[in-house]
């Protein structure tokens, strides 16, 4: 056997794979949320958690040019054949087929209400959190061509108006919305009868100015407690559902960190993070079977996004692998490699984020 021929073949092999290794392997999607013309901005991801911006495709309709105080501006379906973005100036959701690095655009559609913060979607299902005058929920049904088809009877008030909602979730199971409301204090949650939801009932947060929520593999509920800022006083509680509603498991476990607002489970329900706007930094907890939450460091920093940095929406790779990470305080949009017990450790930055974006998705 010729030893050369093996070696050069091998090489041609290690180069192969080598080039394959290096292509993008998922995107990462954000929002500009431009008061004149919103756009959804598109990144590529490598296998070592890498960005690279590839293009910028238009909603059509406007943003509002500052925060939106929400999370899930921007979401894919289950699937991730579809990309959904809030216009909050118009009153409208655009939504987009997603094509490897592309997308089409499928079109705008009202929302239901004013100025929609926050969307969410399970099977054909697409609900929409509009925060603007007495606030709602409002429902449609996604079709094959990217259409969406309003549910008629589908539109629930919040608690009261001026409520302050943040975020709009279905549970893992389809069966569950629900809402934050910074303001009250409440956690809303409807039964999802069909399509539609059933009667609303409130949940007091535990502790103050309750944010971004996620949940686990088991249905537990996982919620951010931003404290209305109070310096190094964020928390996050965790709750299962009962008979009575949502009871809590573990009651504001501290971060030590400063405006908990964002707040995102890893795929494997092991751990929960979140994103401390007035800290710039990000906490980790480990979450275990019964629900309850762990803070992973004593100081609440699982990895730092920079002085000022003001990191928002998170989102994981597929895998759980990397936390991506928006920080539109700096304008940069970073990626965090996920080990075993939790930890984070950098894997790549860009620039160049407006700092009116909103939302994250990644796929």
């Amino acid at each position: 056997m010729n030893i050369n021929k093996i070696t050069l073949t091998t090489l041609a092999l290690a180069g192969l794979f080598g080039a394959a290794f290096a292509d993008p392997i998922g995107q990462v999607y954000t929002e500009t949320n431009a008061a004149a013309g919103n756009q959804v901005q598109v990144y590529s991801r490598k296998d070592d958690g890498s960005l690279r911006f590839v293009n910028s495709f238009a909603t059509g309709g406007n943003g509002t040019g500052a925060g939106l105080g929400s999370q899930g501006a921007v979401t894919l379906s289950e699937n991730g054949r579809f990309l959904y973005a809030v216009d909050a100036g118009s009153n409208d959701l655009a939504v987009f087929e997603v094509s490897n690095r592309k997308l089409r655009f499928a079109g705008r559609f009202a929302t239901g209400g004013t100025t929609p913060i926050s969307v969410t979607a399970h099977d054909d299902l697409v609900y929409v959190l509009n925060a603007g005058g007495a606030g709602n929920i409002a429902g449609f049904r996604q079709r094959p061509n990217g259409q969406l088809e309003p549910i008629s009877s589908s539109s629930r008030g919040l608690s009261g108006a001026n409520v302050g909602p943040a975020q709009v979730q279905f549970s893992p199971d389809g069966e569950t919305l629900v809402v934050t409301e910074k303001g009250t204090g409440l956690i809303d949650t409807w039964p999802v009868l069909g399509s539609r939801p059933g009667n609303l009932f409130t949940t007091p947060s535990n502790s103050a100015t309750p944010f971004g929520f996620d949940f686990d593999n088991r249905g537990h509920l996982v919620v951010s407690e931003a404290v209305g800022g109070a310096p190094n006083g964020s928390s996050a509680s965790s709750y299962s559902l009962g008979q009575n509603g949502w009871q809590a498991v573990t009651g504001s476990a501290a971060t030590n960190q400063t405006a908990a607002c964002w707040l995102q489970v890893s795929p494997d329900g092991r751990f929960a993070y979140t994103a401390n706007a007035g800290s710039g930094s990000l906490s980790g907890f480990s979450i275990s079977e019964s629900g309850a939450l762990t803070l992973l460091e004593s100081n609440g920093v699982s990895a730092s996004t920079g002085t000022g940095s003001h990191p928002v929406d998170m989102g994981f790779s597929r895998g759980g692998k990397f936390l991506y990470v928006l920080a539109n305080g700096n304008g940069t949009l970073q990626g965090f490699r996920v080990a075993w017990d939790g930890s984070l450790t950098q894997a790549g930055s860009v620039s160049g984020i407006p700092t009116s974006a909103q939302g994250l998705a990644v796929r």
